[in-house]
């Protein structure tokens, strides 16, 4: 389920907005920055790898369940996924519930396949470094302390390689379409102009945050599995999966990327049969699959608003942080976390301004970011922090702000009312993209399958052929 035509969805998060994390990359954060040599056991840069090849030399062998193009997707890789899902969502899940997941399961492995091949054919390379700064930016916004879920992992038997795969082909796919888009699409300042116009005309109209689902069906004879397949992740849902990583994990659609959010939206945007549901539905209700062109939805309303109406309190500010060598254990900290915690002291007393941070910023963590762009004040978490980002007085220094990886301190620049549904050109441009690239994504999807060499091996047959 797409927003198709109408007015802009609204706003799109800032750069350094803390958005939904991200299962795959999430999972395996910990392993590329703690310095353990995941990605040297995955696909080369530039190159799928090959279920076979992964999977034949593996202890008791395997079986090939489906064959894309020459390359094979194997019991195992589906087996992995699988568990990579269980574990994810923290839910114990059974080996029925599992085992109705994996039709679906191989489509979507049959699905990464076409679109890591289409890289391949493109010459898009996505290198071990895009994996691990992608994964590493998702690790800060999170708070994650790297080495946990590496850990983790190996303990719940989950290929690391499941992981690296699945990060791969997400990046190839987005920069495939982005290097579509750039070579095909263009949009004027009138095309720009016309997307604000559109949203002036919608002030006093209720619009909505919606998150999203979306099980493809590309071929009518698969439509009772996708049904199964959904009532399944139904009952997850309900039983607490979080959604942002079901829909990371199984979502089609390119919201997938970030945890199925669509943003706001007004009715018009929406399929018909999902427009009716979100005015009807209350906040943090999901809905039950949904059928939709090309497959079927399933939907969470997360949020109501009137379009113009939504006013906040917005800082900018700029930090600098000091990290840890090692995890903070608040009850003992050693000496080395004492003279940052000292360190950081000095810089609460000595630091004037907000050009004055980014300098102590530069110079202490180049890579964490300076600037995490505009912060809504009302989203903030814990009340603490929303208090201080509320009273420091703009150009003055905050306390230490200690976390168990290292110790921030800020500078708030600005602090104002703004509203949040006033559209930016900028925001303009990239709604416009964003809709082009849903489009795109499933157009070139269907054509790639109707174009492939695709056979589904049955039970009893082994990876040797």
């Amino acid at each position: 389920m797409t927003a198709r035509g109408g007015p802009p969805r609204g706003p799109a998060p800032r750069r350094g907005a803390r958005f939904p994390l991200r299962v795959a990359a999430a999972l395996a954060v910990a392993a590329v920055l703690s310095g353990t040599p995941w990605i040297a056991d995955a696909a080369p840069p530039g190159k799928a790898a090959s279920a076979g090849t992964a999977t034949e030399t593996q202890p008791g062998g395997t079986r090939i369940v489906a064959v894309v193009n020459g390359d094979v997707i194997s019991n195992s890789d589906v087996d992995n996924r699988a568990r990579l899902f269980a574990m994810s969502t923290g839910l114990p899940l059974s080996g029925d519930v599992l085992d109705r997941l994996k039709p679906q399961i191989l489509r979507q492995l049959i699905d990464e396949r076409l679109r890591i091949q289409e890289a391949q054919r493109t010459k898009v390379v996505i290198g071990d470094k895009q994996i691990a700064a992608a994964i590493q930016q998702i690790e800060q916004r999170n708070g994650m302390a790297p080495g946990a879920l590496r850990q983790k992992l190996a303990a719940d038997g989950v290929s690391q390689r499941t992981l690296i795969d699945q990060i791969r082909a997400q990046l190839a796919w987005s920069q495939v379409l982005h290097d579509q888009m750039t070579a095909k699409v263009h949009f004027t300042q009138a095309d720009v102009d016309e997307q604000i116009r559109l949203q002036a005309q919608q002030v006093g109209k209720p619009e909505y945050r919606v998150g999203e689902i979306f099980i493809p069906i590309d071929d009518p004879a698969n439509t009772a599995d996708a049904e199964r397949f959904g009532e399944t992740v139904i009952k997850e849902l309900h039983a607490g999966a979080p959604f942002p990583i079901v829909a990371a994990q199984f979502s089609q659609a390119q919201s997938a990327l970030e945890g199925g959010q669509l943003g706001w939206v007004q009715t018009s945007q929406l399929d018909p049969e999902v427009a009716r549901l979100v005015n009807e539905m209350p906040i943090g209700a999901i809905s039950n699959p949904v059928k939709v062109p090309g497959g079927l939805s399933i939907v969470t309303l997360q949020g109501k608003r009137e379009v113009g109406r939504d006013s906040g309190t917005v800082v900018t500010v700029r930090q600098a942080f000091l990290p840890f060598a090692t995890p903070l254990n608040p009850q003992a900290p050693n000496e080395a976390q004492r003279q940052v915690l000292a360190k950081a002291r000095g810089l609460s007393a000595s630091v004037h301004g907000c050009d004055q941070m980014e300098q102590v910023a530069k110079a202490n963590a180049p890579n964490h970011p300076a600037d995490p762009g505009e912060i809504r004040v009302e989203n903030v978490h814990p009340a603490a922090f929303q208090r201080i980002l509320m009273n420091l007085p703009i150009g003055k220094a905050s306390d230490p702000l200690v976390a168990q990886d290292g110790i921030a301190v800020l500078v708030v620049c600005t602090r104002g009312e703004k509203n949040m549904t006033a559209m930016t050109r900028e925001q303009a441009e990239q709604k416009l993209v964003a809709d082009r690239a849903e489009l795109m994504s499933r157009q070139m999807l269907r054509d790639l399958r109707r174009e492939a060499t695709i056979e589904i091996r049955k039970p009893g047959t082994n990876a040797s052929g």
